[in-house]
């Protein structure tokens, strides 16, 4: 009778994850106080005990495989119920809380994550937000450097996304879907209109983020793209664009939810187009959130369905 191998050990998973977020074997060893060759014998038993490689190695440290990218996913959500069993029945205190989000430039995904960290029990954290391009966002979840993505698509961009996240093993979850509005300054005369039409925009600078190398249509974080702007102005981060609109009485075209704490100086006012405009987030196929995750994405709901919008599912 053949002799039954070992399993994974929680220890494994601890170094394997560390070794993933340093992008090195012995960097990993360093911060957790363990022998470079026995983290590396660790790792090289952990991909010897699954029958996968987990990581590439070479000179200038170790990255993921394909494999070991859906490998942390797991290794994640099992470090940290492990973690939840130990608070709850050996009395231990929370663990550091860990977390990547990669969004849009939305205030509510901003708003979201501010009550994510003010209610996080642990007194260590280490989470990112990182407002950034399309292409970027779809790339962070891909290869795990970000959880969870947040992102829009509608008729027109909408088979384009699709089909990339399936390329990429990734998938699109429903929030809610906005009536478009424009993004002003208070003292723009259409913030004091019921509400706008695209002739109302024709003489004003038409802002939005620009999206790079990848600057596709498809790819714009905004509805109706492929119209043409008398006066156009592409900005990389929302500080910038709010300075704009106010600098400038150029406006942007979002979802309506605007945050008057983060965002004083801005007002969202209706655009009559028909069109609609679908958030949702993004994550790995075969990879089930982490308890942080889906903390950060009830938040996200709490915060939207206090602006009145219904959301899906």
């Amino acid at each position: 009778m053949a002799k039954r191998s070992n399993g994974i050990t929680l220890q494994q998973l601890q170094y394997f994850i560390e070794v993933a977020a340093e992008g090195s074997i012995s960097a990993a060893a360093d911060i957790l106080y363990v022998a470079q060759p026995t983290m590396s014998a660790a790792m090289k038993d952990l991909e010897a005990r699954v029958g996968r490689v987990l990581l590439a190695r070479s000179a200038r440290g170790a990255t993921l495989t394909e494999d070991g990218v859906e490998f942390l996913g797991y290794a994640r959500q099992v470090v940290e119920q492990a973690e939840l069993l130990e608070q709850r029945y050996l009395g231990r205190p929370p663990s550091r809380r860990l977390l990547g989000v990669s969004t849009q430039h939305y205030s509510f995904a901003v708003d979201a994550f501010v009550r994510m960290v003010k209610s996080t029990g642990a007194p260590e954290y280490e989470f990112s937000l990182r407002e950034t391009r399309t292409w970027d966002i779809i790339e962070d979840v891909r290869t795990l450097r970000s959880e969870l993505g947040i992102l829009f698509r509608n008729d027109f961009n909408g088979n384009v996304i699709d089909k990339l996240l399936r390329d990429s093993g990734l998938a699109f979850h429903p929030l809610f879907v906005a009536e478009p509005h424009i993004f002003v300054s208070r003292r723009n005369p259409l913030a004091a209109r019921a509400r706008a039409t695209l002739d109302d925009l024709v003489d004003l600078p038409r802002l939005t983020f620009d999206q790079g190398a990848n600057n596709s249509f498809y790819f714009a974080e905004e509805i109706l793209s492929t119209l043409s702007s008398k006066q156009e102005i592409r900005v990389s981060d929302r500080a910038t664009i709010f300075n704009l609109m106010i600098g400038l009485d150029g406006y942007t075209i979002s979802t309506g939810i605007i945050s008057d704490d983060l965002d004083p100086e801005i007002v969202a006012v209706p655009l009559e187009v028909d069109e609609r405009i679908e958030i949702g987030w993004i994550g790995r196929t075969a990879v089930p959130l982490t308890e942080q995750a889906q903390r950060y994405l009830a938040d996200v709901r709490a915060v939207v369905t206090e602006f009145g919008i219904e959301l899906l599912g």
